[in-house]
């Protein structure tokens, strides 16, 4: 097996380039385009926290500007009182912090309780902002009112018309560069796998709600870091720091400039905001023509500008990575061999029709045993409900002699439980490298870890000999899983399965769409895992010779419940079995 690769160079030439342009910008023009220009890197630095959840989470955030709208009020508030008392000075860091906890714990009440609440989401910051321009208006006594909080006087050591400027270059060169290192990192992987496939990634038992939820407050961060220059900036800040056409044009700079991309984002803003600021008087409808503009870049340019620029590098890039040393993972944090399960007496209905109806089985110690039933028979209900995508109605389910029922997705997962799913099921445009990692840093992965480049190395003993059984997919090492045939898909996510080492392998149809051959050479490395492992495993699988080859028992469901259990040969001479399944053949 060749060395794993590094997750790539680092964009050393853009932020240098980044840098020279910033510098440029006083030296080369004059103070006042510096200080529009600096307004435009303010807007450049909450736009990226825009782009990091909508481009890589998968969420859109419409109400960035209330965190923006707060940075500022609390910035310029500390600033005012700093006049009087330098001590307040130290309370200018509670401008960034405060909107980052109230991000933080807002979408944690939103993501705790679906997955799937990406566009409730959107709707709820879209009127947590509206609400916060409310207030912003009617809490006069203190924000000033309609009129604004004025007065706001410089940073310390600042000057806002010429010194300022400097220090929003900074921050906009930092965050752009903080961004950048965290996407190369584990945390920026398991991110974009969240916009990919977020059930896929809780099935390894990653809490993606939390994922989310930093994601939010880094974001918030940002925002309220640039609205906390905004007040030195303007000495002044209004209810319009909080307003939904803010929040709006956040979205447009992201979109157009880039929104997988910080460096795109911040030049996004700033290109198109400038653009804004000098043609909107000149040209009637501009506001018109910047709906059209964002209307064909989401349409066409899905990447935004900078997509453009990463696709052109994509073509012109070498075909051999850069190579590392691999490193052995650590071991699982809980491993369970041998993972005990019980479903008993077990009830699922879904839009009032029953699909599992009484269930009653056990299966204790290692050793690998197969479900099957005629189609509708409740096989892959039953594994959606142990692993939490289907409610339970009735009955319990036991793990490890534990009471699971009820428990989300990524808690049943972090148990120690594996699931291959009925189609196989990748994260699409991650490669077959990157699907592989994310599958062996499950349980593995501290906080710690998450920020640090080291993981990337990470290898197992499980995962060299598996990848020997697949020399395919070492062949196709940096290609997007997407690309990759029926046969490797299946081949990729059963690893993808396996390598977190579960105590108990759940397996839906691994073999289907395999020839005879890739039949067979799966069903030696289903066994291969499974024995080295130590792990108890339940199949779902059609084809008797597979259910053969590898079951030592056998579960036949039919209509919801337990028909018969034994050996294959046992339930095949059951005469109600006989009655409702004949099995299949290759």
């Amino acid at each position: 097996m060749p060395s794993t690769t590094r997750p790539g160079p680092r964009p050393l030439l853009p932020l240098a380039l980044l840098a020279l342009g910033l510098i440029a910008v006083p030296v080369l023009g004059d103070g006042f385009l510096a200080y529009q220009v600096a307004l435009f890197l303010i807007y450049g630095i909450a736009t990226q926290g825009v782009a990091l959840c909508w481009g890589r989470l998968g969420f859109l955030p419409l109400g960035q500007s209330l965190f923006f709208g707060l940075g500022a009020y609390l910035a310029g508030g500390a600033l005012k009182a700093a006049e009087a008392q330098a001590a307040w000075t130290l309370a200018l860091p509670l401008a960034v912090l405060l909107p980052a906890l109230l991000a933080y714990v807002l979408a944690r009440l939103v993501f705790a309780r679906s997955q799937r609440s990406g566009p409730y989401f959107s709707l709820i910051t879209l009127a947590a902002s509206m609400l916060g321009f409310l207030v912003a208006q009617q809490w006069s006594s203190v924000t000033g009112g309609f009129n604004g909080l004025s007065g706001v006087p410089d940073l310390p050591g600042t000057e806002r018309f010429s010194t300022l400027y400097w220090v929003v270059a900074a921050a906009a060169l930092a965050s752009t560069a903080l961004l950048g290192a965290l996407l190369r990192r584990p945390i920026g992987v398991l991110w974009h796998a969240i916009a990919q496939d977020e059930e896929r990634l809780q099935l390894f038992g990653y809490a993606t709600d939390r994922m989310k939820a930093a994601a939010f407050a880094l974001a918030a961060a940002l925002a309220a870091l640039a609205g906390g220059l905004f007040a030195a900036h303007q000495g002044i800040v209004t209810p319009v720091a909080m307003g939904f056409v803010l929040a709006t044009e956040f979205v447009i700079w992201a979109a157009v400039g880039g929104k997988l991309s910080p460096l795109g984002a911040l030049l996004g803003a700033v290109v198109v905001g400038y653009a804004s600021s000098e043609l909107r008087d000149r040209i009637a409808f501009w506001e018109v023509l910047v709906a059209l503009v964002f209307i064909l870049v989401v349409r066409y340019l899905p990447e935004g500008l900078a997509g453009l620029v990463a696709a052109r590098r994509a073509r012109r890039a070498t075909a051999a990575p850069a190579e590392g040393p691999r490193t052995p993972a650590p071991a699982r944090r809980a491993p369970t061999p041998g993972l005990s399960l019980a479903f008993e007496d077990l009830s699922v209905a879904q839009n009032g029709v029953r699909i599992l109806d009484g269930l009653s089985l056990d299966l204790q110690g290692p050793g690998i045993r197969a479900v099957i039933g005629p189609n509708g028979a409740g096989k892959t209900s039953s594994f959606n409900a142990l692993t939490g995508r289907l409610p339970v109605r009735g009955g319990r389910l036991r793990l490890g002699g534990e009471d699971v029922t009820g428990w989300p997705t990524w808690r049943v997962a972090a148990q120690g439980v594996g699931r291959k799913m009925q189609v196989p099921t990748v994260f699409r445009e991650l490669s077959v490298r990157d699907n592989l990692l994310i599958a062996v840093w499950a349980g593995r992965l501290s906080a710690r870890d998450t920020l640090s480049l080291a993981p990337h190395q990470w290898t197992t003993p499980l995962q060299d000999e598996l990848l020997a059984r697949f020399p395919a997919l070492l062949d196709q090492w940096g290609v997007p899983a997407g690309a990759l045939s029926q046969g490797h898909r299946q081949a990729l996510e059963f690893l993808m399965t396996v390598l977190p080492e579960p105590g108990l392998v759940l397996l839906d149809e691994p073999c289907a769409g395999l020839s005879s051959a890739e039949t067979r050479h799966m069903a030696d490395a289903i066994q291969a895992a499974v024995r080295r492992l130590g792990a108890a495993a339940l199949l779902i699988e059609h084809d008797i010779d597979a259910v053969a080859a590898l079951a030592d028992e056998v579960f036949v469901l039919h209509q919801g419940r337990l028909l018969a259990r034994g050996s294959l040969r046992e339930v095949q001479a059951d005469p109600q079995v006989r009655a409702v399944y004949a099995g299949g053949h290759k």
